[in-house]
């Protein structure tokens, strides 16, 4: 069986309060950035990261798992966006982002990011798997900033776009031709995740009164360190939330895995090849329970537990995609004054306008083969 795909973006766009004079010259898209090196990275601060964004992620999780179907999500690239605006926040509005954030973007923490960055960069390769065969992994991971020409950003705001996220800025016409900027902005993520992911927006999220758009964009593509036999994929019932079941292709395999099990769960890793990735599944006794309780405590304690067991696994084969637009969910876990027109303090971006957070979009779909599969699990695993 092939590799799995997994692209994903995550977009923030800053407006202001209202429609000002600022102009950017054609309706094209041409980049600008500091003169800045890219900080180096210390692997310490990238575990610090790590530790960082699954507590962010499951603070997330759990306002957003009551949504109707299946979910996937990235916590890593929504950091990623939230941490260049991070970059040009003040006061309560700073304070609050660190505290949804758990530090990961301050200017005292701003190796941390930079370091997972980089640590995720050394992923990319050609690895062989179990049975002796090359595979590439492609792991990219990309940062940006769309602005007008006519707007004066801060020199500290460029510079930590350089040196943390390895990010210039382009320069788009939102004023002008907010379609135009549109497109060029699907045009980038498009080209990030190998057309993956065509259009992240749609018209009208991009407006005149847009003043920035802040994107992160991943794509994913690696074996198995073990790879599934075709031949061994069978049809098999699948068990929905709501007892019912449904027809769904499996992938089998029998041999050693990272395994653990606990009260009320049990779960196991699948490594990619390169042994330097992996997925960790975990199936609870009780879903909903299991859901509402995992906390960073508990996923620690299920990903330090697995150790190498002999497991019997079949898996589905199956495809999610998920739309999220995160503007109500983020202010409910602590982080309101960036939306608030008037109030928000992005001062460290641009001294000229009053901005604020408009809109965070994020997408992002997963497959577990390079086909598609004949028949995706209904909502909700």
């Amino acid at each position: 069986m092939t590799a799995p795909i997994s692209p994903l973006a995550c977009l923030l766009t800053l407006a202001m309060m209202a429609p000002m004079g600022c102009t950017a010259s054609g309706a094209g898209v041409t980049l600008a950035r500091a003169d800045v090196p890219r900080a180096p990275a210390d692997p310490a601060a990238a575990k610090e990261a790590g530790s960082a964004i699954n507590a962010f992620g499951l603070d997330l999780y759990q306002r957003i798992a009551n949504t109707s179907g299946n979910i996937v999500v990235s916590p890593a690239s929504i950091a990623l966006a939230l941490g260049m605006a991070r970059a040009g926040a003040r006061g309560i509005t700073a304070t609050e982002m660190d505290a949804v954030l758990r530090n990961l973007a301050t200017d005292e923490h701003a190796a941390w990011l930079n370091a997972l960055d980089a640590a995720l960069g050394t992923r990319t390769g050609t690895f062989k798997d179990q049975s002796g065969k090359d595979q590439p992994v492609t792991l990219r991971i990309a940062n940006s900033t769309f602005s007008p020409a006519g707007m004066k950003l801060e020199d500290a705001f460029l510079d930590a776009l350089a040196s943390r996220y390895g990010a210039g800025v382009r320069l788009v016409d939102y004023q002008a031709n907010a379609e135009a900027a549109r497109k060029g902005i699907n045009t980038w993520v498009s080209d990030q995740t190998e057309q993956r992911i065509p259009e992240l927006l749609v018209p009208g999220v991009i407006t005149p009164d847009t003043r920035l758009t802040l994107v992160n964009a991943v794509y994913l593509k690696a074996a198995w360190l073990t790879p599934f036999v075709e031949a061994q994929t069978t049809d098999a019932a699948f068990t929905r939330l709501d007892g019912s079941t449904v027809s769904v292709p499996f992938m089998s395999s029998l041999g050693e895995l990272p395994y653990a099990d606990g009260s009320g769960w049990r779960a196991v890793q699948l490594p990619y090849v390169g042994g330097s990735l992996a997925m960790t599944l975990i199936v609870p006794d009780a879903f909903a329970t299991f859901e509402t309780s995992l906390t960073p405590a508990l996923f620690a304690q299920v990903t330090d537990a697995l150790t190498p067991r002999n497991v019997a696994l079949a898996y589905p084969r199956h495809g999610i995609e998920s739309k999220l637009e995160l503007e109500r969910v983020l202010p409910e876990i602590g982080m309101p004054t960036a939306f608030k027109p008037g109030v928000a303090d992005f001062s460290g971006i641009t001294l000229e306008e009053r901005l604020f957070i408009s809109a965070v979009i994020h997408r992002r779909t997963w497959t577990s083969t390079r086909r598609a599969p004949r028949r995706p699990p209904p909502p909700r695993w």
